[in-house]
């Protein structure tokens, strides 16, 4: 897309929302709409899903495209997707089959499976159902991690070391959703590896070895995610050559199975045996302290404003 058709358009950043991730999407849509500034597109306006306004001003104001940088409910589940498909507004990232298929964890899982690439033992739980403590240790261990199975951040999760600590945990994930994910503690390294998909073909980005420095960090939790990041962020990921392409391979290959479109972002716990899938997000955080922007940072073809001016021209080419 050439400079001047950039300087023609007008894009919607949708951020903020009411879910749990507010505040780190409003801090992603600025810092894309800085980018998208950056790139060229000379009119661009954050507009806050939350606002009384918002669905006046995307009924009635003629937007080109909207660039999506909402996390969580209402953002990440396919739900404002839908509302701009009806609305014929061309947007970024994955559609709204996709979107739901990846906020819903129990059901990526059943995707995941189905495509090859490995996953983790886990027990899916609805709100009100009975709950069998000695049941869950059977099927994913004493040792666990406990968290809400439709939201894509950090919120809600706990790491359980006994079944003590279960009946806790659990009714801190039903805080974040009516439905929770319990799944087995695997031993071994945390990554994360980002895929950038553009009119030209699809590539992962370096993967990211998320390392705890901070003492008593038991996992990556929001205590540190957002904590002086390059502490935490090491790129490329200290792995074997072999681990590192497989999980690039992998993450590819979820992007895909779940249909996701322009960016998605794969986490994965190397084990013994090669890396095991957690979860996708198909709206990745966006912030200076964000994984995906920081991976991008770590290529030597990739600027961010050119991703996100990327991400609008994908979306513009899908609705024709």
């Amino acid at each position: 897309m050439k400079r001047e058709e950039r300087s023609a358009m007008r894009v919607a950043v949708l951020a903020g929302g009411r879910s749990s991730e507010r505040e780190i999407s409003l801090a992603s849509g600025a810092n894309a709409a800085a980018a998208l500034s950056e790139a060229g597109f000379v009119s661009v306006e954050v507009l806050d899903t939350a606002e009384s306004s918002f669905i006046k001003r995307i009924t009635t104001e003629p937007w080109d495209v909207a660039f999506i940088a909402l996390h969580g409910a209402d953002g990440e589940d396919g739900v404002i997707q839908g509302l701009l498909s009806f609305l014929h507004i061309p947007y970024t990232g994955s559609t709204v089959l996709a979107s739901a298929s990846a906020s819903d964890k129990e059901l990526a899982k059943l995707v995941y499976k189905q495509a090859g690439i490995p996953i983790a033992t886990g027990i899916a739980l609805k709100h009100h159902e009975p709950i069998d403590l000695e049941r869950i240790v059977q099927c994913v261990g004493p040792e666990c991690f406990v968290k809400p199975a439709e939201n894509g951040s950090s919120f809600g999760i706990s790491m359980v070391r006994n079944q003590n600590e279960l009946p806790q945990a659990i009714e801190r994930a039903f805080e974040y959703g009516n439905k929770i994910l319990i799944e087995q503690r695997l031993c071994g390294t945390e990554i994360t590896v980002g895929v950038f998909e553009t009119l030209e073909g699809i590539r992962a980005l370096p993967v990211v070895e998320v390392c705890f420095q901070n003492e008593g960090a038991a996992f990556y939790d929001l205590s540190v995610k957002y904590i002086d990041p390059a502490k935490i962020h090491r790129i490329p990921a200290q792995i074997s050559e072999e681990n590192y392409q497989r999980a690039q391979e992998l993450a590819i290959a979820a992007h895909r199975a779940l249909g996701c479109s322009g960016i998605s972002r794969s986490d994965f716990i190397v084990t013994e045996t090669g890396p095991v899938i957690l979860e996708t997000n198909t709206i990745p955080g966006m912030t200076d302290g964000s994984l995906y922007p920081d991976e991008i940072r770590h290529t030597d073809d990739l600027v961010f404003s050119e991703v996100c001016a990327a991400l609008v021209e994908l979306a513009l080419h899908r609705n024709k």
